[in-house]
């Protein structure tokens, strides 16, 4: 394992991996790379160049793709694997992460979340503060569960889907692929059409 830590991306998403991964001491330096070539420093942490620059870091460095958004985060995700990079889990220390719970790497899991037994999250992943994701849930890859979001025992989210601050998820329910729940919303039975969803009940708009 290396000791020094590259956070791609040094704006509000990737200010919060930042501060997980020094609150999880497990690296000695940790900085950024930013294609805003104006910015020089973010938390405090230098940002050392542009994306370009990548290859030049990769024998010394580990990766973190610190960009919100899902889609772009899966397509950095996957440049940095071809390219034999090293991409930890970050796990914030006042996170729970039951025994037996499965995470892809570049996942994140951030202050107050809570993820209970048998759960398998897939890679790229934000697990974002103060969720809630109970037994035997599936996450697939490069899914945004948004703070607050309650998910029920054995719940399915796709690849990709987007589940907006404090929607709720009812047990035994799955939802699609590249779907994205509105904040509030509430699901309580299976969604199967991509498309963005409100409302209680869920209903797609």
């Amino acid at each position: 394992m290396k000791d020094k830590l590259l956070i791609i991306g040094a704006s509000g998403h990737g200010k919060v991996v930042a501060d997980i991964a020094l609150k999880m001491d497990k690296w000695h330096k940790v900085v950024f790379l930013d294609d805003d070539e104006n910015l020089k420093t973010s938390m405090g942490l230098e940002v050392i160049g542009t994306f370009e620059k990548v290859t030049e870091h990769l024998n010394e460095y580990e990766f973190f793709v610190g960009i919100g958004n899902n889609a772009a985060r899966n397509k950095v995700h996957r440049k940095l694997e071809a390219l034999g990079a090293s991409i930890p889990v970050l796990i914030h220390p006042n996170s729970v992460v039951g025994d037996h719970v499965e995470l892809g790497t570049g996942t994140v899991v951030m202050a107050g979340a809570v993820v209970n037994c048998c759960t398998k999250i897939g890679e790229g992943c934000i697990i974002n503060t103060g969720s809630t994701i109970d037994h035997d849930n599936c996450i697939g890859d490069f899914a945004h569960i948004s703070p607050g979001v309650h998910l029920a025992g054995t719940v399915k989210v796709g690849q990709g889907s987007w589940l907006g601050v404090g929607c709720a998820v009812s047990n035994n329910v799955s939802i699609t692929r590249g779907c994205k729940i509105g904040a509030g919303t509430v699901v309580v039975s299976d969604i199967n059409e991509s498309g963005t969803y409100v409302g209680v009940p869920a209903r797609r708009v």
